[in-house]
């Protein structure tokens, strides 16, 4: 490899490291010089360096006029390019907001991920859809607005089962007037920006109104709604002092980098997000910011006016006028945490740590305990393990299914299921030879090749499957099986090997891990065998009804999720599917024994 450093210039700018003309590695700098020539000397010892400089064999600089232009174009050709060195930290998905539909004379509340939330009918940004599915909930719960489609409320001629359980106050069929409903949606949106004492007084004075005219039923309704508010006040303003900042954190251990990020509101924790980075390379946590803080901010326009970094950054200035120059706002970074926020920076800092050690225990659990069986067994070394078992009911729907685990735990993209033919359902033994028998046509090749096997059965399976493979040439291959104990109590399980019962520790790591691939196999294989009765009713019963074709057929269930909820669904709750006219709705109905049309 030849490369010339000479030509490269001392200005700021972006710099580009090829390998058989695949970029491999981007990066920005002050000086390009300095930076680029850092990666070919002998100062820098760390592997992931040393990958680069020994990939790389062509350089590519681009200058811009300060560091915030090669910043913005960095992130850019990061995006663009995916260099496998690069921490990608991006999240290509819009934010989620919570929505009123403030356009319709009864509003809904709904979820939404949107670039352009700029009115008043959006409250967020939050972290996490789940965030915004809770909070709506609890909306739900406390004011009671409805969070069905437009076209389901125009078609509705009963309360639906939000009503009845209290979730929704029916404004479809006029269980409530428009004013006392657009009261709860003022609300509602009072609770979400934080001015909740609005809120509070008048449920308040809607209790002693009720009480007045001795509606003693309504006014404990009210009470009710007022303590579930209270109690959620409580949850959620953990940073009663603290208004609108948003705080990053970053840890590093051995070769992995942990972020967190936690996002506060009106005093209140909107949500919060972790990145787990292996074999990470950077130049310095200033770099790791700078991308965490830029990426987390590229979709969405509810940008705080101040950002809490847990590192004092080396130059500040460049996020500051990043801001300034991408969004055209002006924020201050800051690095000491007021009183108020230092519960939740704390918070935030741990999370960051936690999220490596997660990850590390999970590798160390798993490594040692393959380590300990390696030596229980006296086999060199023990990387992978497939676990197999077989389920079926009363002989029908027969699956048999493989997991299989690694140093790293539970490898699912490798996880395998097997349909067991008609005449070897109910045979076990039979079922379980079938299934290895196909599964060790793969294993020519080392990747997939187990270093052990595990099959849920007693001596006979461990004899029938070990027959099985002798006569192919992985006979060395190592079979053990997991017997159930008395009652199926757990930590009564007996591993037999082919010299009979092994003697494991019943608290070892070893023993522990057999269990978990047992119990994983099995869950996998009552999953597959349920899923395929339940698609077996499915067939036999909706496609002989006229009129319902697959598309139907799969709207259906994706609304109603399964035949039985189809058979107590009403006439005009299947009409609000598309497609579903009154004539087919009643054609289900009849086809499902149900002839009670509302």
């Amino acid at each position: 490899m030849s490369i010339n450093l000479k030509k490269v210039p001392n200005t700021p700018g972006v710099y580009k490291f090829f390998n058989n003309h695949e970029i491999i590695y981007i990066g920005k700098a002050k000086d390009l010089k300095k930076r680029v020539t850092s990666y070919f000397g002998k100062s820098y010892k760390d592997r992931k360096t040393s990958q680069i400089k020994f990939l790389t064999d062509k350089i590519e600089t681009f200058t811009t006029k300060n560091e915030v232009e090669a910043l913005l174009l960095e992130q850019m050709l990061i995006k663009e390019n995916k260099p496998k060195f690069n921490i990608l930290l991006r999240d290509d998905k819009t934010y989620p907001y919570i929505y009123f539909s403030l356009d319709h004379e009864f509003p809904g509340v709904y979820s939404k991920r949107t670039k352009n939330a700029v009115d008043k009918k959006y409250y967020g940004p939050f972290v996490s859809s789940e965030a915004v599915k809770k909070s709506i909930k609890e909306i739900q719960k406390i004011f009671k607005v409805r969070n069905c489609s437009d076209n389901t409320f125009a078609n509705r001629t009963r309360p639906c089962i939000e009503f009845q359980m209290k979730r929704c106050s029916a404004p479809c069929v006029q269980k409530i007037n428009k004013v006392d409903y657009f009261e709860d949606i003022t609300s509602a949106k009072s609770f979400l920006s934080s001015s909740d004492t609005k809120t509070v007084q008048r449920l308040t004075s809607d209790i002693e109104k009720a009480v007045s005219v001795l509606d003693f039923e309504k006014a404990a309704e009210i009470r009710d709604r007022l303590k579930r508010l209270n109690i959620l006040k409580e949850e959620q303003s953990v940073v009663t002092l603290a208004n609108d900042i948003d705080i990053f954190s970053v840890s590093s251990e051995m070769s992995y980098l942990g972020v967190s990020i936690i996002v506060v509101r009106n005093g209140k924790i909107r949500g919060t997000k972790t990145h787990l980075i292996k074999q990470a390379h950077y130049n310095s946590l200033d770099d790791v910011y700078q991308s965490a803080v830029f990426n987390f901010y590229d979709n969405q326009l509810d940008i705080p006016k101040k950002i809490l970094c847990a590192y004092v950054l080396e130059d500040k200035t460049i996020l500051e006028d990043m801001f300034q120059a991408k969004h055209k706002k002006r924020v201050k970074i800051i690095h000491s945490p007021s009183k108020s926020i230092r519960p939740i920076f704390n918070l935030c800092k741990l999370n960051a740590m936690q999220v490596i050690k997660n990850h590390i225990s999970k590798e160390d659990k798993y490594t040692f305990a393959l380590n300990e069986l390696s030596n229980y067994l006296g086999i060199k070394d023990i990387k992978k393990i497939e676990g197999y078992d077989v389920s079926h009911i009363s002989g029908d729907n027969a699956v048999a299914s493989c997991v299989v685990y690694s140093k790293t735990g539970a490898l699912k993209n490798n996880y395998r299921l097997f349909n067991i033919p008609n005449k070897l359902s109910g045979n076990d033994i039979g079922s379980l030879e079938h299934v290895i028998e196909r599964r060790l046509k793969y294993y020519d090749d080392p990747k997939t090749k187990p270093d052990l096997i595990l099959i849920d059965g007693g001596k006979s399976q461990l004899k029938f499957v070990k027959q099985v493979i002798d006569k192919t040439e992985h006979e060395n291959l190592e079979v053990i099986s997991i017997v159930k104990g008395a009652k199926r109590v757990r930590a009564t399980e007996t591993i037999i090997g082919k010299s009979g019962v092994l003697e494991l520790d019943k608290h070892s790591k070893a023993f522990l891990l057999l269990q978990e691939i047992r119990d994983e196999s099995h869950r996998f294989a009552i999953q597959a065998q349920r899923k395929k009765k339940r698609n077996k009713i499915t067939k036999s019963q909706l496609d002989e009804i006229k009129g319902v074709g697959n598309v139907l057929k799969q709207r259906l269930l994706k609304k109603f999720k399964s035949v039985a909820k189809l058979k107590l669904t009403s006439k005009e709750d299947l009409m609000t599917v598309y497609g579903i006219n009154e004539k087919i709705a009643k054609e289900i109905k009849k086809n499902l024994h149900d002839n009670k049309f509302n």
